[in-house]
Formats: C-alpha cells, sequence, structure tokens
C-alpha cells in the first residue's frame, strides 16, 4: 500500500483546515491510500519558504517515511515560484509523487506537459499573492488619505510585550562599537 502525507495551510487562525482535510481523506479512501501522517501549517503565509510543519514533512521525505504527497490546491504548497521548484525538484530527485485534487495535478507523470502545467500554476499562484499584497497596500493608502487609523487596533488581543532593547541601544547616543558589545556589566561609581 502506498504511504502518503497530507501537507494543509491556512494563512490566518480564522480559516479551516477541514475544507482541505475532508476532500482529501475522501480521495485516500476512495483510492485505497494509507495516510502516514498530516502535516498542517495554521496560520502560516504560504509566501514563507521555511514553515513549522511543512519542514518537518520534507525532512520525513528525506528519511523515506512516505511515498507521496498530497495537496488541496498547490499554492497551500507555496505562493512563491521559486521556492515551489525547489520543492518539486526535490520531490523528483527522491522519486517522491506530489498529488493536488484540485488543481488534477499527478507527478508520477513526469512528462514535459505535465511540468510545463506545473510551472504554469507555480507562477499564477505567485501572481495571485502579489496582486493580494498590492491591493491591501492600495487599501491602506486610502485609508491614510481619508485620515482613517491604520495599523493595530487600540486594546488588540494580542498583548505580547515586544523588544524595546535594540531601539534603546541605538537612540541612547550610543556608538555602533558599544552597541555590538552591549551594555557593561561592570561599572564604577565614584562619590
Amino acid at each position: 500500500m502506498n504511504r502518503v502525507a497530507i501537507y494543509l495551510r491556512v494563512s490566518t487562525k480564522e480559516q479551516n483546515l477541514q475544507t482541505q482535510r475532508q476532500p482529501i481523506t475522501d480521495y485516500c479512501r476512495k483510492n485505497d491510500l494509507e495516510i502516514f501522517k498530516e502535516y498542517p501549517d495554521e496560520g502560516i503565509s504560504g509566501s514563507l519558504a521555511s514553515r513549522p510543519m511543512l519542514d518537518t514533512m520534507l525532512h520525513d521525505m528525506r528519511e523515506g517515511k512516505f511515498e507521496t504527497i498530497i495537496i488541496y490546491r498547490l499554492d497551500r504548497l507555496g505562493r512563491s515560484l521559486r521556492h515551489l521548484l525547489d520543492i518539486l525538484a526535490e520531490l523528483r530527485n527522491k522519486k517522491i509523487r506530489l498529488l493536488s485534487i484540485s488543481d488534477n495535478i499527478d507527478t508520477s507523470d513526469d512528462s514535459p506537459m505535465g511540468r510545463v502545467f506545473f510551472n504554469l500554476l507555480g507562477i499564477f499562484a505567485e501572481l495571485e499573492k502579489d496582486v493580494l499584497s498590492e491591493r491591501i497596500r492600495a487599501g491602506i493608502l486610502r485609508a491614510k488619505r481619508e485620515g482613517k487609523l491604520t495599523g493595530r487596533k487600540l486594546g488588540s488581543k494580542d498583548k505580547r510585550k515586544r523588544s524595546t532593547s535594540g531601539y534603546h541601544l541605538r537612540y541612547a547616543g550610543k556608538s555602533k562599537e558599544e552597541r555590538r558589545l552591549g551594555p557593561r556589566k561592570n561599572k564604577l561609581y565614584v562619590q
């Protein structure tokens, strides 16, 4: 039986992984595929090359723990063409099959047309990310022109303490050498 790894990713915590999980598990059941493990990355952008569960999955792949990776859609794996091509090259070298069930991509068919199709989908995933970023920037500029506040809302739920040490060191009149060495531990005070 073919052991498969399932990679799931959503960009925000508000999105639900079940939207991807259910069709993939149905596909595995219908095609008699044994699910080795699920690798869910929640609240992580696809533009990041390093993601905790993706990195774990790739590590397990290098150890030969499964033969196939199943994803819901290609943009779940990544939104950078360079990153997608790097992953595909490694999958090809390790003889790992990639199935994208929504895009009907199966890399076990290593034909020139299959590779071109994969590259085109990667280009469009990257284009979609860039267009989305452009829209967000345009919206922020419009809001600023209208005098609206941008950035974190007052009373935000995110109460994490932010690091200020770099700021204080930079603007406390210290030289680059003093910043590199850090604060002095032994000071002599004379009265």
